[in-house]
């Protein structure tokens, strides 16, 4: 973006619709009109998405500080056939604690009329109703905290900036024991321990799964150890029992492991520095040096703490002998690729479970069942990709789940699924390769633990634990198989030229002083529909080469930009790392375009004519 603002590319910015209307604004619908003169931001979100999840907590501090000038809008976009439902979004945007005004656009008419292609994005509007900038993936708040600052000098000056209050009203609190509860952990003394997501707290229960025996954490979200009553969490997920009789606890937005004194309830921190793990921090060392990235479950495998970090698609370790982390498997690729530990790709693994020979996990953007086996290699039991899901019985290679976030071993050596799209408990058996399913009508079940003869779900949507017994007989349940909502974009056979868009913002430069300070890594499903520009490079535009003889695909592009602070004088100028990663659905026609733009951050100019 130039740094003249006379000069900045504007766009008309076109309406916004939902069908599934406005949350967050005490029922008042409300258009672009409505809010001129503010700096309004779209956030293209999707409830699965960590990233996107990511990007909600970015952007809290810019809400906070901007409140009487910027206006973000959540447009909940949906991916998966679940997110699309109405009281789904209703119970994200509570879930996650998005205190701005949310859009629910389940058809995708405003993300078409945008343009995007990624989760997230997001599109930032000048007060007079102009597109100014937009930025896919993570790490953009600081670049659009100075475009607002230039926004509001510029509008200020003009006469077109309205100060105010926003049009966000907050939603009555419900009074439930838990809300929103992620995971759980039974106790030697027969207890449940429960990870109360969105009330930032630990809560014991007793053996009913009902009465409150204590809460531990203070219930606001931050980070601070010490006794129950004072210790502070940040949307806490995964629970494992330790051998000390300690509870490790994967505190997710925190970017941490925290161990839990069962005895005392006393707190302390096991792991990570409270920020966020980016391409080129240490990846192992010191457990309370090194950044982590979303960690969303835990599990005791092989006598090391093995950590799902969701964040970054990948499998850590924690070992408790000499307090150190490190990368277990995956590239922090997203995608599903099975193979010796360095080279698996996940997607956002979100569940795990240990028996002596595997360590099962939940895999939930490829809606996948896989395993690490005791040589740290990774198997896949159940799952195709990243755009294959339904509910669907019978043998492993064709059944289909929908994003599942929790695994449970049971004890005749199958393993149950918590299958949160479906709202179903599945099971699968590794000595027939049937997957069957065990429960439905529960409501986004999102773990599940083994006691006696039963099975208690933690139904994360109705706030409960549901008992139920095992085994079960198998329900059945209709077939259905669903592909990821968005539209194909048409391409010509033959060269097509892939542009990722980056503009350093204001006052920053890319970062060149130790090599490259980019990165584009470019593969598809199939691997045949690419007969040339696959693999990894430095420079953001690539010439692909398409098989005209295969009709259809998936571009999966990767991207990386680094830039730091542009001022000679400063010694350790503030560096910002950008990253994204698109899956784009493509056909190939005889009269489809040529070049595929992806913005990274800024504007694409050779699009606006």
């Amino acid at each position: 973006m130039s740094e003249s603002t006379s000069r900045r590319v504007r766009v008309r910015a076109p309406e916004l619709v939902g069908k599934g209307g406005w949350l967050n604004t005490g029922d008042t619908q409300y258009t672009l009109a409505d809010l001129r003169g503010r700096i309004v931001i779209l956030d293209f979100w999707t409830f699965c998405c960590i990233n996107c999840l990511h990007v909600l907590d970015e952007l809290r501090e810019l809400e906070e500080k901007h409140r009487d000038t910027v206006v973000i809008i959540g447009v909940h976009s949906p991916k998966f056939v679940h997110e699309a439902e109405h009281r789904a979004v209703v119970d994200a945007v509570e879930r996650y604690g998005v205190e701005h005004p949310v859009l629910d656009d389940p058809e995708l008419t405003t993300w078409k009329q945008y343009a995007v292609r990624a989760w997230p994005t997001l599109v930032v509007i000048d007060p007079e109703g102009y597109v100014v900038a937009q930025h896919a993936g993570e790490g953009h708040a600081h670049a659009i905290e100075k475009l607002v600052e230039e926004l509001e000098a510029e509008h200020e000056a003009k006469g077109t900036l309205r100060r105010g209050d926003g049009p966000y009203v907050a939603p009555e609190p419900e009074p439930t024991t838990l809300r929103f509860p992620g995971k759980a952990v039974l106790l030697p003394s027969g207890n449940f321990l429960v990870s109360d997501t969105t009330r930032h707290q630990l809560v014991e229960l007793a053996a009913d799964g009902e009465s409150v025996v204590r809460r531990i954490g203070n219930g606001a979200r931050g980070f601070a150890d010490g006794p129950a009553g004072a210790a502070a969490f940040n949307e806490p997920q995964g629970l494992a029992l330790l051998d000390d009789g300690a509870v490790v606890v994967a505190d997710t937005v925190n970017h941490a492991l925290r161990r839990l004194d069962v005895a005392t309830g006393e707190v302390t921190t096991l792991a990570g520095t409270g920020r966020q793990w980016w391409q080129g921090s240490p990846s192992s060392g010191p457990a309370r040096e090194v950044d982590l990235s979303s960690p969303w479950d835990v599990a005791v495998f092989g006598g090391r703490v093995w950590i799902a970090m969701a964040g970054v698609h990948q499998l850590w370790t924690y070992d408790p002998a000499s307090e150190t982390v490190g990368v277990a498997a995956g590239t922090t690729n997203e995608g599903l690729v099975d193979g010796p530990g360095a080279e698996a790709w996940f997607a956002q693994p979100s569940g795990l479970a240990a028996t002596p020979e595997r360590l099962w996990l939940a895999d939930s953007e490829t809606s996948a069942l896989r395993w690490v086996d005791t040589e740290g290699a990774v198997h896949t039991a159940v799952g195709t990709g990243l755009f294959d899901f339904g509910h669907r019985d019978g043998a492993a290679e064709q059944a289909l789940l929908q994003h599942p976030l929790g695994v449970t071993a049971l004890p005749d050596g199958s393993v149950a699924v918590s299958d949160t799209y479906n709202h179903a408990l599945r099971r699968y058996d590794p000595a027939t390769g049937e997957v069957t399913t065990l429960a439905t009508d529960l409501r986004e079940p999102s773990d599940a633990v083994v006691v006696g003869g039963d099975i208690v779900v933690v139904e994360s949507a109705r706030h409960r634990l549901t008992r139920l017994r095992l085994p079960e007989e198998a329900i059945r349940v209709d077939a259905v198989a669903h592909r990821t909502r968005r539209a194909a974009t048409e391409v010509a056979a033959g060269a097509l030229r892939l542009d990722v868009i980056f503009q350093a913002p204001a006052g920053q430069k890319l970062d060149t002083r130790y090599g490259p300070s980019t990165r584009l890594l470019v593969s598809s499903t199939p691997p045949e529909l690419l007969l040339a520009g696959e693999g990894a490079g430095t420079d953001l535009a690539r010439t692909l080469e398409l098989d005209p003889s295969i009709p259809e695909g998936v571009l999966h592009v990767s991207a990386m930009a680094a830039s730091c602070d542009d001022d000679a004088a400063g010694e350790y100028p503030a560096c910002h790392v950008h990253q994204q990663d698109w899956g784009v659905p493509v056909r190939v026609t005889g009269d489809g375009a040529d070049r595929l733009p992806l913005v990274l951050a800024g504007m694409d100019t050779a699009g606006t004519g």
